[in-house]
Parts: C-alpha cells; sequence; structure tokens
C-alpha cells in the first residue's frame, strides 16, 4: 500500500471514487491472459489526460512504478504490475474525439474498444482495419501498445500503418505530440512507430489519430478443408506464391476445428485433418477472380471441402467461430497457453511440422491456429499450471518452438508482444547490441525506470 501522503496526493488528483486499493478491488487489476499474476497498491482510472500527467508526476517524483492497462486481453503478461506501484486503467478514457473521413481519420482515446471503432465508421462507409481476435474487448491503447495484428492484417497490415500521431504522457508528466493528421508526414523522426509495440515502457498513450479506409464494395468468404494437415499448409503458400493476397487467411487444424465446432455448432466437418478460412475483398470483377484462381489453387492442394458463405450471416457465423477459437480452447483445461511465433510464409508448413513434432515428443495435446498467409502461427496448450510435471513440458515445448521458428528465419512474436512470456527468448533474434540500443532509448525516456518495469528492457 501506498504512504498515506502520496494516496492523498493522488486522489485530489483523481478523485476518491476513481481511486481503488482495497485487495478485492486490486484483485481485478492483477492479471491478463498469461499466468503470472501481482497486485499493484493502487489502480487509477484517469478521465483526462491531465490527470494522466498530474499522476505520472507524483509517481516520478516518489519512484512509483505505473503499469497501463487497457482491458486485460494481452496473452504475454504486459499488463500484469509484478513490480506493484500504480495500475493507470483506462475504461473512463473512452471517447471518440472526432470522425473524419473526407481526410481519412478518426482520432479517440485509449480506453475506446477496437469493436467500437468499427461500429462508429460504418455509417460513413469506412472501417478500421486491425481487427485482432480480441476486437470485441480490447482498447486501442492496448492494440497500440501491443502493436495488435488480427486476421485482416494479411492484407491491411498491423496497428502501426494505422497510426498517423499520438498523444503521449512521459515518465516525467511532460505531454508530447507527434505525427499529425495528414495521410504522409515525414517530419522528423516516425515516433509513432516507437511507441507501437512498447507494451508501456516508454510512455502512457492518452489519444491516438488512426489512419481508416473504405468498406470493401464486394467481399467474399471461403471455408476450406483438407484430410491432411500438410496439404492445407501447401495450400497456403501455393496462393500467396501466385501473387493472390487475400484479405485474411486463417488455418485450423483438427483439434482447433473440433473446438470451434463443439462451441458454435456450425456443422463444420469434424473429420477434417485441417481448414483454412479465406476472405477476398476489393472490386467485385476482381474477386470473383481471384475467387476463382484461389478455388482452383485449394483443389490443387487436395481440398475435400470448398464451401462458400452464401450471405452475410453465414459470413458472420464463420468468424464469430473463428474469433471464439481461443474461449473454447480455454474450456479443455485449467489453462491455456496461446503463442503467437512467425515464420516467412514459404516455412509454414515445416513449421506446422516442427510444432507438431514438439508437442508431440512431450506428450502434449495441442491445437495449431494460424494467420497463415502472413506466417503467423498460434499453437495452443490446453494444460493446468498447477500441475509441475505438466507445466514444465509446456515450458519446455514452447523453448522449442521459439528455437525453431528463430531457426527458420521467424521471430518471436507477430502480434501478441513480448511482455513477461518472451522477454528470456529475445537473443534468438536480436544481438546484444540491439538489446542493449533499446534499453538505451528507455533509459532516456524512463530515467527512473518506472514504467512498465520488468518487462522486455
Amino acid at each position: 500500500m501506498l504512504d498515506t501522503h502520496i494516496q492523498n496526493e493522488l486522489i485530489k488528483i483523481a478523485g476518491r471514487a476513481r481511486y481503488f486499493d482495497r485487495q478485492e478491488e486490486l484483485t481485478c487489476y492483477a492479471y491478463d491472459a498469461f499466468v503470472k499474476e501481482a497486485l499493484p497498491d493502487a489502480v487509477i482510472l484517469p478521465e483526462t489526460t491531465l490527470e494522466v500527467s498530474g499522476i505520472l508526476k507524483t509517481a516520478s517524483r516518489f519512484k512509483i512504478p505505473v503499469t497501463g492497462r487497457g482491458a486485460g486481453t494481452s496473452v504475454c503478461g504486459a499488463p500484469v504490475p509484478i513490480r506493484k506501484g500504480i495500475v493507470l486503467c483506462f475504461s473512463k478514457m473512452d471517447r471518440i474525439i472526432e470522425i473524419n473521413t473526407r481526410d481519412r481519420y478518426i482520432t479517440v482515446q485509449p480506453g475506446v474498444i477496437n469493436a467500437d471503432v468499427q461500429k462508429a465508421l460504418a455509417p460513413f462507409g469506412f472501417f478500421y482495419p486491425p481487427d485482432p481476435g480480441s476486437m470485441n474487448t480490447s482498447t486501442i491503447g492496448g492494440n497500440i501498445a501491443q502493436d495488435a495484428g488480427g486476421p485482416r492484417c494479411l492484407k491491411y497490415g498491423v496497428t502501426h500503418d494505422y497510426v498517423l500521431g499520438l498523444e503521449v504522457c512521459l515518465a516525467s508528466g511532460k505531454i508530447i505530440r507527434f505525427g499529425s493528421k495528414n495521410i504522409k508526414d515525414v517530419t522528423g523522426y516516425k515516433l509513432a512507430s516507437l511507441f507501437c509495440g512498447s507494451e508501456g515502457t516508454l510512455g502512457i498513450i492518452t489519444e491516438a489519430i488512426l489512419k481508416v479506409r473504405p468498406l470493401p464494395e464486394t467481399v467474399k468468404t471461403l471455408m476450406v478443408t483438407f484430410d491432411d494437415l500438410d496439404n492445407t499448409a501447401n495450400a497456403v503458400t501455393d496462393i500467396i506464391g501466385s501473387g493472390i493476397i487475400p484479405a485474411a487467411m486463417e488455418l485450423m487444424d483438427k483439434l482447433t476445428l473440433n473446438a470451434i465446432e463443439d462451441g458454435a455448432n456450425l456443422g463444420l466437418d469434424r473429420k477434417a485433418k485441417g481448414s483454412l478460412l479465406i476472405e477476398i475483398d476489393g472490386v467485385k470483377e476482381a474477386c470473383e477472380k481471384e475467387m476463382k484462381q484461389i478455388i482452383e489453387k485449394v483443389k490443387q492442394n487436395g481440398a475435400v471441402g470448398v464451401q462458400e458463405a452464401g450471405s452475410e450471416l453465414e459470413r458472420e457465423k464463420l468468424w464469430a467461430a473463428r474469433r471464439s477459437a481461443y474461449a473454447v480452447f480455454a474450456k479443455l483445461a485449467p489453462d491455456i497457453i496461446s503463442e503467437d511465433v512467425t515464420v516467412p510464409v514459404s516455412k509454414v508448413p515445416l513449421m506446422i511440422r516442427k510444432i507438431i513434432a514438439i508437442t508431440d515428443k512431450y506428450g502434449l495435446k495441442a491445437g495449431v491456429l494460424a494467420h497463415a498467409g502472413d506466417g503467423n502461427m498460434h499453437p495452443m496448450i490446453p494444460t493446468d499450471r498447477e500441475n509441475k510435471e505438466e507445466w514444465e513440458k509446456v515450458e519446455n515445448a514452447f523453448s522449442e518452438i521459439f528455437r525453431a521458428a528463430a531457426e527458420l528465419g521467424g521471430t518471436l512474436s507477430g502480434e501478441h508482444g513480448i511482455g513477461l512470456a518472451k522477454s528470456d527468448y529475445l537473443p534468438l533474434v536480436m544481438n546484444n547490441d540491439t538489446i542493449e540500443f533499446m534499453k538505451k532509448i528507455k533509459q532516456a525516456v524512463d530515467p527512473d525506470l518506472i514504467l512498465n518495469p520488468g518487462k522486455f528492457v
């Protein structure tokens, strides 16, 4: 618990109603979807940038750790306050400030939910492309902090491709603004990219200007099933290698597909060893041409079932089922660990075989879910962390999976981030000089190391 005079100073800034320090209140902010938990000393729900600035000035003066938090949907431990201190939860900073589709941007506070951005833009005929699996709950601030991706990022890119400008409070409480409302802006360093994926270690985001795009004229969605997982993966590389870039291409193995069917009851083929959920969008004529090419490619790779969504309702059901994968899979055991190594697309078939071989080696049940078109794998292992023997196997398996990805020219994360989960593995993909360079950037803007301490820097 913080000293009384510090508590009083913070309460004076934010008000007693938005300051929490009772055990039962703190517990709600001690975890995300990763396995580690830690209680903060206090939780504050700011409503304005000036409040955030004031809180950080106090925290800086007394060297109190500060951890930013959106909706807590991170799966790598990023918002877990392992050094205690203050958690800043942004659920009260949830205002959409401006929608300007003429100039193709939207300005929001960090606590705005991703799906609410989509809903706000739809009547204008626009959308915000990054669509993480947690889009119905995760916040824009959290999405930026983790540089979130999602199925559509195969065609449209990840969060950092859409951040035009930010307002950020530094550890000192100083408020800085960078970027602009212009689609083209190369004035100075591209600081927005520096803060995307920084996991709250460099500053606290209080406002974001995001680039938006017109909704496509036509959307076509295809569910393809295979009786061989290798064929499924090979179809991915053939489609991408032919020059077709779908809006999304999601791969699911048999275990994942059956878990989804158990939860959604869509009539999916339970005998299938692998499946691809493929979506293309754009001009109608181009979509029809690409759909024919894709169907030809999947049949050449042994597809046993090809079904196009016949209506928007069918399409929505397929995507709702896909987005439910993590939740339904989590019902298989007390805990679930989902990772997101990424490899070059040409290596997808080999990486899938390696994931299966590694998890089989340790006798673990594992599902393979992937944004396959951009090489982003989500191996999911249901487990019980209270079972020490099994938990050791899970840790060893993921260690080997990380190393396998690195050996194939891949990387540790495509969209989940590093957080607590993978900080020990950074040397697999970065040399010491690179890691030291990141630390120097951190020390330059946060010399007392109060912002989300104990994470990857």
